[in-house]
């Protein structure tokens, strides 16, 4: 009995520092993420971005954080208290929850369940009621209409992903998203999936509430969206949130269309790499791709977002995965 308790002891502290490291590394890359927008867009509109908290400004994350955490939390006389303030921290437990299925390397995965797609997919989908819950709470039709524009955006596109994602099954078997990243995928399956890599990225920026598709948070209209109410620490976990998931849904493209964390385009010669390496450069790849959309693209109108995700994207998956299963069976090439 006394080896099992030192064993299974061992297990979770083992287990603790993980979730401990994974954690930290996410708000790590939250803080300086912001940072890396401001710089790019900086550059992209010939200004200099933070440069004077610290040695080329790398010091402002921390500066930010100081200031959100000193300033007094005010919530609104007629909000629901206990709601608004459940719906800042559930949104960002489930951007920090859902690494624990992320594969970083081979073997380097916190839990590797053979559903791991299906877990994630789950867990950005209730991302909905955190934002829902916000509105509501706040008692400010400002605040509501954010929501349910939220809400409505992030149910349409979610459709999208999952066709996205079926046509990514059918090329590899497999709902582990480790065997996703090692099934070999030939040129052609490469060339089959590339637009549901393009509808995808589209998607994960309407999923992410950013810009273009920023309209939950549209200033000129609801003056700050569902976030209107909110200050200090409350607005920083919904920010803290934001950021988490972008790297969240890079990643996630990662895994699903660039190989993880093997070398690109199959070159053996860069092997000695470590793979993790290779993940980090890929996530940052689809992470200016965000910051890049922001500085290039205007906000589009409600009616446009719409369109664009049921009259354009839906149809389109739905073609393509008839497509993509077609070909696959022509070619004998679906997984066994």
């Amino acid at each position: 009995m006394i080896d099992l308790v030192k064993t299974y002891g061992l297990d979770a502290a083992w287990m603790a520092v993980k979730i401990g490291v994974i954690i930290g590394v996410v708000l790590f890359g939250v803080a300086y993420l912001t940072y890396a927008e401001r710089k790019v867009l900086g550059a992209m509109q010939k200004r200099q971005g933070p440069m004077t908290v610290g040695p080329f400004g790398l010091l402002q994350p921390i500066a930010d954080g100081l200031k959100l955490f000193s300033k007094e939390t005010i919530i609104p006389a007629q909000a629901h208290r206990v709601v608004f303030l459940f719906a800042p921290i559930m949104l960002f437990t489930l951007a920090l929850v859902a690494w624990a299925v992320i594969p970083f390397d081979l073997g380097m995965v916190l839990a590797d369940i053979n559903v791991g797609i299906l877990y994630l997919f789950a867990i950005s989908s209730m991302g909905v009621y955190g934002v829902i819950m916000a509105g509501w709470a706040s008692n400010s039709r400002y605040a509501f209409l954010g929501g349910l524009r939220s809400a409505s955006q992030m149910v349409s596109y979610e459709v999208s992903m999952g066709l996205v994602i079926v046509c990514v099954l059918l090329a590899t078997g497999s709902l582990n998203l480790t065997e996703i990243v090692m099934t070999p995928r030939p040129w052609p399956v490469q060339v089959l999936l590339f637009p549901m890599f393009i509808v995808f990225l589209v998607s994960i920026l309407a999923e992410t509430n950013r810009s273009p598709f920023d309209l939950p948070e549209g200033e000129s209209e609801l003056s700050g969206g569902f976030m209107v109410e909110y200050s200090a620490m409350t607005f920083a976990l919904f920010f803290l949130g934001e950021y988490a998931n972008m790297i969240l849904m890079s990643a996630m493209a990662t895994i699903l269309f660039l190989g993880g964390w093997l070398p690109p385009f199959g070159m053996e010669s860069l092997s000695f790499v470590p793979g993790v390496v290779w993940f980090g450069l890929k996530t940052c790849l689809i992470l200016f791709f965000f910051i890049w959309a922001r500085g290039t693209f205007p906000r589009y109108r409600y009616d446009q977002l719409m369109r664009l995700g049921w009259k354009i994207f839906l149809p389109f998956t739905l073609i393509w995965v008839v497509v993509t299963a077609g070909c696959l069976m022509m070619f004998d090439a679906l997984p066994g």
